[in-house]
């Protein structure tokens, strides 16, 4: 299925604040990671971690299973199969397996490709240099040595490739009971919550929000094309026990439409949400 997902401009220029490739590879972090797609379901994803590391898959704007990383600040993201995996777990010849234990291509399209080369991005040039090695790798990530868990978000990027954008989950970031927003869409937002607290967003900035007896009522508003417009007013739970994110962004993946194929608004939200234990 072909979707596109508007990615804000300060993700392009991510990287040109981070310190030489060289350094980052030096330093060193123990954590534990959720994969979260921007898009479709993404399978056979594996991170190249110290010790035995295991397949993953990132569902669309939800949390699975966590996995525990550790090793070098820039992480490798891989994928072998990915959808086209049958599932079957019965026995494979000897020959098959030697094939088996090669890392797989994901096809690609020469044209994303030669785009996505031409980056001037340190990021993505460390990325094809070590593909060229390590075809099965599909995205770098820089993960904040400052935490024990961080969410990796990955949007398509081209070719078979992901853009990661993370956030870190830190108690310290994210506080049990808490309402954590941000703003990863391309437009300016404005959020007013019940006890006169507001967030008034550019995009790529969050703001924390206390949530008063366990819920936050909020009304959002976005500057789009025609100006300032108010999408919707609602209520979420916010629970004492958990950290709790709500992700205003701007797709048209499948995920965000309802069963007649009609879009639910202009911007999309997402809540994330998972224990604090």
């Amino acid at each position: 299925m072909k979707f596109n997902v508007a990615l804000p401009a300060f993700l392009a220029l991510f990287a040109a604040s981070l310190l030489p490739l060289s350094a980052q590879g030096e330093a060193k972090v123990a954590m534990t990671v959720d994969l979260v797609a921007w898009g479709d379901t993404i399978e056979g994803l594996s991170l190249k971690t110290e010790g035995k590391g295991e397949t993953l898959t990132a569902l669309p704007f939800t949390y699975s299973t966590p996995a525990r990383y550790t090793g070098p600040a820039l992480m490798e993201v891989h994928q072998k199969g990915g959808s086209n995996s049958s599932g079957n777990d019965e026995e494979i010849s000897a020959e098959d397996a030697e094939h088996e234990s090669k890392p797989l291509v994901v096809e690609q399209k020469p044209e994303d490709l030669e785009d996505l080369s031409k980056s001037k991005d340190p990021i993505v040039r460390e990325l094809f240099r070590r593909r060229e090695t390590e075809p099965s790798l599909v995205a770098l990530v820089k993960l904040p040595t400052n935490t024990k868990r961080a969410t990796v978000l990955l949007a398509p990027a081209g070719g078979g490739l992901y853009q990661p954008y993370v956030i870190n989950d830190d108690p310290s970031k994210l506080p049990p009971g808490k309402l954590r927003v941000h703003n990863l869409s391309p437009f300016d937002i404005s959020m007013r919550f019940s006890g006169k607290q507001k967030a008034d967003l550019k995009p790529g900035r969050d703001s924390v929000i206390n949530a008063a007896n366990g819920r936050a009522v909020y009304e959002l508003s976005y500057k789009g094309p025609k100006g300032w417009e108010i999408q919707e007013n609602n209520v979420i739970p916010v629970r004492p026990t958990e950290q709790t994110q709500l992700i205003v962004l701007k797709s048209d993946n499948s995920y965000f439409l309802s069963s007649d194929g009609a879009a639910g608004g202009f911007m999309q939200i997402v809540i994330l949400r998972r224990s604090a234990s």
